[in-house]
């Protein structure tokens, strides 16, 4: 099916001199670009949440690379990628987190490894590849994950999961998007995520683009809403999935989990596999990124609560596989994920 007509918005973009990023602080009332053309601004960028969103964030870090590597003399590929181990380090270290930034940047070492003088052209080949392979595996997610969802169900998302958290048409997002083109989705209701309000500037911002309707909820309002039957599904998205299907995702998911268990609500992880690490066994192995306290003790800069006041900041929790009724990604839909079911799927 053609998805065209829910698929307007574009957040990272290379103009061929430098990476080209809406900035997502701004949103929804001012649509401000940033062009950045050196790798320690794209890697400030990705820390201070310019641009976010795991495949988002791989794509972005993939450009800075390049960046880093244009004024770069080296013979081949391999003297290339010793002298640009310092800028990936630096990119990788911007949000410890999100498995999809180490993995783009791991692609792009491996193709300058066995790379001779055309070293540059093959590493900017890739960083488009990147890109390219991002915007297929999302809409092929979409329309995995829509098949799932009974005509005239209820969805509920959190965070932002869209064409901003990605190369176009977004992962959770995506499904939304193939469901209601496929008339399969009645309802969209979005949580706010707080602290940085994702699902209230961007999420809901996104789909008034796209003419989709969404019903924006406090992040407390999320269980009554289950008990309610109006949501049928909860969609998110994922910045890690483990060997044995845990995933890592924005503060709140967790609970989103436990909820739809009590209440008897699917639970839908959409991820392409470069979100999966095998190489990490559990989400007790995930290191689970904190921001400054201040993002919950102000708003828009102003002080809320009483001076003295402390505040624990964490950006990530981990719901267990136990949890997840379906693991959707660009190579199949995996139900109950397990340690087998995981290892049967991307273990090649």
């Amino acid at each position: 099916m053609d998805y065209s007509r829910y698929d307007r918005v574009r957040a990272v973009a290379w103009t061929g001199e430098a990476l080209r990023l809406l900035d997502q602080r701004k949103l929804p009332f001012t649509q401000g670009f940033i062009e950045l053309d050196d790798s320690d601004a794209v890697a400030k960028a990705i820390h201070d949440l310019v641009v976010r969103g795991a495949p988002a964030i791989g794509i972005a870090a993939a450009w800075g690379v390049v960046l880093a590597a244009r004024n770069l003399e080296a013979a081949d590929g391999p003297a290339a990628l010793v002298a640009l181990e310092p800028a990936m380090q630096r990119l990788n270290a911007s949000r410890p987190t999100a498995v999809n930034l180490a993995w783009a940047l791991a692609r792009l070492r491996a193709v300058l490894s066995r790379a001779g003088s055309d070293w540059y052209a093959v590493l900017t080949a890739e960083a488009e590849a990147i890109e390219a392979e991002d915007l297929a595996a999302n809409r092929r997610m979409g329309g995995l994950g829509a098949a799932l969802i009974e005509p005239g169900s209820g969805l509920l998302t959190h965070c932002n999961t869209g064409s901003l958290a990605t190369s176009g048409f977004g992962t959770a997002l995506g499904v939304v998007r193939a469901g209601v083109a496929e008339g399969r989705v009645a309802r969209v209701f979005a949580g706010e995520t707080r602290p940085w309000n994702q699902g209230a500037r961007l999420t809901v911002w996104e789909l008034l683009e796209d003419g989709i309707d969404a019903t924006l909820i406090a992040d407390s309002a999320a269980a009554h809403l289950m008990a309610s039957g109006a949501v049928q599904w909860v969609v998110v998205g994922a910045d890690r999935v483990t060997a044995n299907g845990d995933v890592a995702n924005k503060i709140g998911t967790l609970a989103l989990a436990l909820a739809a268990r009590h209440f008897g609500v699917g639970f839908m992880v959409v991820a392409p596999s470069s979100t999966v690490d095998l190489d990490t066994a559990s989400g007790a192995d995930i290191e689970i990124e904190e921001r400054d306290p201040a993002e919950l003790l102000t708003h828009l800069g102003q002080r809320t609560v009483a001076d003295g006041v402390k505040a624990w900041n964490p950006v990530f929790d981990v719901t267990p596989a136990e949890l997840v009724s379906a693991l959707v990604t660009e190579r199949g839909v995996v139900l109950r994920p397990d340690a087998d079911s995981m290892r049967r799927t991307f273990g090649a």
